[in-house]
């Protein structure tokens, strides 16, 4: 059985930036130990005659066709603007020239 050791989940959850005490370590190493083990038991399995899938049930996309229609009027638009210029929205500057 494969083991995960307390300072490899420290090592890892160093590397991912993430606090772990020592407690958590320990029992982080165990349940991934766990289920490692799981998928270990999982591989024994003969799967020659399963066909390899990549989703447990059968998926599909459903789309709508895609359809033009016609936007607001520039005016209706621009009656709430806070600023507005030549039939634009004005925005602040943000680079300097």
């Amino acid at each position: 059985m494969t083991t995960i050791s307390k300072e490899t989940v420290e090592r890892v959850a160093n590397l991912a930036r993430l606090e772990v005490s020592d407690q958590e370590a320990e029992n982080f190493a165990t349940q991934l130990g766990n289920i490692i083990h799981m998928v270990e038991k999982l591989s024994e399995l003969d799967t020659a005659d399963v066909e390899p899938t990549s989703h447990a049930i059968e998926v599909s996309n459903v789309l709508r066709d895609d359809i033009s229609i016609p936007g607001l009027p520039r005016e209706k638009v621009l009656q709430n603007a806070p600023n507005q210029q030549d039939g634009m929205f004005k925005v602040p500057t943000i680079m300097e020239d």
